[in-house]
């Protein structure tokens, strides 16, 4: 659908200066701009933030830039120069919030610590997304997302038994890595403004993100000394739960409560099972998994994929089919909760784009602008800061701007 021209959202006002490059600082930025932040991006002169080459490309530009730098501004500075450093702490002494996923001491690096940006703006909100965090003995190694799924314990449960771990396909250590930090940079702001407190450094490891949403894997160790192997498309401990083939593709199927698992035996044909009480709870269940696996593939693999959600659709059992890309796009229920977006790019094409999460009935979220060229903002935002067109000329001929 073609994106809404919306109310102001929950975030207007908000000034955040983004420094990251690539993923997990420039996803939480994109987050905070869904909702109505200004965001400045600041981009190296010349190449710019290197996502703007990842993966495909159209007109030179990556695809993936357009959903990654949507609704924010770009300045294109030489951080390395002291005078485009101190453009940047200009920006950052009027901004609410700074992001920055850099190597630990890199803006100690360029003057720019915590402790001497807090002292022109003591209300400044910095959060820091790096591998290891700001501390501790592995913070100076390079960390990226990768390393940060494995190191959070995700990479050693992905895959099948005995077979080498594989990723999930996409950057996810770096998106949880993100999402952490947009909620530390809301509580901060609501520090700030509630409770009369300053703003105060977010540290957000890449490796800690990804090990919060673990679940029970460190206490099962602790208790039991049990270490959770990986099991494919299974869920341990949880019965039945897994992926079963059908006469034309593959389901999903999550039977594993007490009474959906009654209403799946009945759909199989299998009541016996659905009424022997050794399997009326998980535990039960858990014991015999493989018996009840084979019996409910048994019954998928006489049916196409279609048929098997009809009937479990019927039966209010959970289940669902493989989504590819293509999938997605014409699903019907994505398309109704406006989670398909086209949005005309800078270079004048139309592109769909994933919608905005999470849905605020009363401040949605909206795409205000496209992802911007490099430097598209530069004059604008240094005429804001005071800047007279000769002085940017002036810094544009040194090559401290683009």
């Amino acid at each position: 659908m073609t994106i809404p021209n919306l109310s102001p959202g929950a975030l207007q006002g908000l000034r955040v200066v983004e420094m990251g490059q690539l993923i997990a600082g420039p996803f939480a930025a994109k987050t905070l701009g869904d909702f109505g932040a200004d965001v400045i991006k600041i981009e190296p002169p010349g190449a710019g933030d290197p996502l703007r080459n990842w993966r495909m490309l159209q007109d030179g530009t990556s695809v993936w830039w357009q959903v990654q730098s949507r609704n924010k501004k770009s300045i294109a500075v030489d951080l390395r120069n002291p005078e485009g450093q101190a453009i940047a702490r200009q920006l950052i002494a009027q901004a609410d919030v700074l992001i920055e996923n850099f190597r630990p001491g890199t803006m100690e690096g360029w003057g720019m610590d915590y402790e001497s940006l807090s002292r022109e703006n003591p209300g400044l909100v910095m959060l820091r997304i790096s591998g290891y965090g700001q501390t501790g003995p592995y913070r100076d190694l390079p960390g990226f997302g990768a390393i940060g799924e494995a190191m959070g314990g995700l990479r050693h449960l992905t895959g099948e038994e005995g077979r080498v771990p594989v990723r999930c396909g996409i950057s996810i250590g770096d998106s949880l890595a993100a999402l952490h930090g947009t909620i530390g940079v809301l509580m901060a702001i609501y520090h700030r403004k509630v409770n009369g407190g300053k703003g105060q450094v977010i540290d957000v490891a890449l490796n800690e993100a990804v090990f919060n949403v673990m679940e029970s894997l460190v206490p099962e160790y602790s208790a039991f000394g049990a270490i959770r192997e990986p099991a494919g498309s299974a869920l341990p401990g949880i019965a039945p739960s897994n992926a079963y083939r059908c006469a034309d593709g593959v389901v999903l199927i999550a039977g594993n409560g007490d009474s959906i698992f009654k209403r799946l035996m009945e759909v199989i044909g299998r009541d016996d099972l659905g009424n022997d009480p050794t399997l009326g709870n998980n535990a039960g269940r858990v014991a015999r998994v493989k018996e009840l696996d084979d019996a409910i593939e048994r019954w998928t693999r006489m049916h196409r994929v279609t048929d098997v959600l009809s009937q479990l659709g019927d039966a209010k059992v959970p289940a669902g089919r493989v989504y590819t890309a293509q999938d997605i796009v014409e699903d019907p229920h994505y398309q109704a909760r406006d989670m398909i977006l086209t949005q005309k790019t800078r270079q004048g094409h139309e592109i769909q784009v994933p919608g905005i999460v999470p849905k605020l009935m009363g401040t949605p979220g909206q795409v205000r602008s496209a992802a911007p060229d490099l430097g598209d903002d530069t004059d604008a935002v240094l005429t804001e800061l005071g800047l007279s067109a000769e002085a940017i000329a002036q810094l544009r001929e040194k090559k401290v701007v683009a």
